[in-house]
């Protein structure tokens, strides 16, 4: 199963950033005269309604969707992460705030927090990861502090105590390095999770801004057309997604089954 999720994974890299300079496209001007196109020569997957190609248009909103969900599922995991190990190392009453910040964002609806901030500042790539990844942190924070309290009672960490070792190099050198599988596992989850959200947001007309174009927004303006017949228009960006989604989470779960599977030989 991880096999299989790295060779999709590997394939749609190359079908979004290397199709381009291969398969050439103009995606910036409108070709009305080649406005929905059914697919056939010329056009392998049909054009959209301002006559761009599909199967360009599926390369290039994919390296949109993989570089905002890629960078913010890492940054959730890397922010979570710190959180998580911070809080379990500490215990107590450090241990109860940080968790009771955690479960109220847990408790607000995620997309409310989404809109809100992405309707006060202009959604461009670097605010749409920031966005995601400061509502998808919550739940990395949780599973590492779960690792943290068992971690911190190992002997080498006590050692460091012992020592007099400052607490931020006991969580940065021995409990979040020793929770890399846990934090691996939900990167993949993160990610994926992640590209949804994105899409969500494109489809809602809060992702990525024109000229730019992502998986999100193209299904948007497929939605437009979808009763007139162009179902093309809507098939080619949601295999992508599904795809790229259903990968990630094939490849977090072959982690966690090695790293059982691992823990089981020890």
């Amino acid at each position: 199963m991880g096999s299989a999720a790295v060779a999709i994974l590997v394939a749609m890299f190359a079908f979004c950033f290397l199709g381009p300079l291969v398969y050439h496209t103009d995606q910036v001007h409108v070709f009305f005269k080649f406005a929905n196109l059914s697919p056939g020569a010329g056009h392998p997957l049909g054009t959209d309604a301002d006559g761009d190609d599909e199967l360009g248009r599926v390369m290039v909103g994919g390296q949109a969707s993989l570089e905002v969900g890629i960078a913010a599922g890492l940054l959730a995991a890397f922010l979570g992460s710190l959180w998580g190990a911070a809080s379990g190392y500490f215990g107590g009453v450090t241990d109860a705030v940080m968790m009771r910040i955690v479960d109220a964002g847990i408790a607000i609806p995620t997309i409310v927090v989404l809109l809100l901030i992405v309707t006060i500042y202009r959604p461009t790539e670097p605010v749409l990861v920031l966005v995601i990844a400061a509502t998808s942190w919550l739940s990395t924070a949780r599973l590492v502090r779960a690792e943290a309290l068992a971690l911190r009672t190992r002997e080498y960490v006590q050692m460091v105590r012992v020592m007099g070792g400052a607490s931020p190099r006991a969580v940065l050198r021995h409990i979040a390095p020793n929770a890399l599988g846990t934090i691996a596992v939900n990167v993949s989850f993160q990610i994926g999770n992640a590209i949804l959200i994105l899409a969500t947001l494109s489809y809602l007309g809060l992702g990525v801004q024109f000229p730019a174009v992502d998986w999100g927004n193209m299904i948007f303006s497929a939605v437009q057309t979808i009763s007139s017949g162009y179902w093309w228009q809507i098939v080619s960006p949601g295999v992508a997604i599904m795809l790229v989604v259903v990968a990630f989470t094939m490849l977090g779960d072959a982690l966690r089954d090695g790293l059982k599977s691992k823990s089981r030989g020890r």
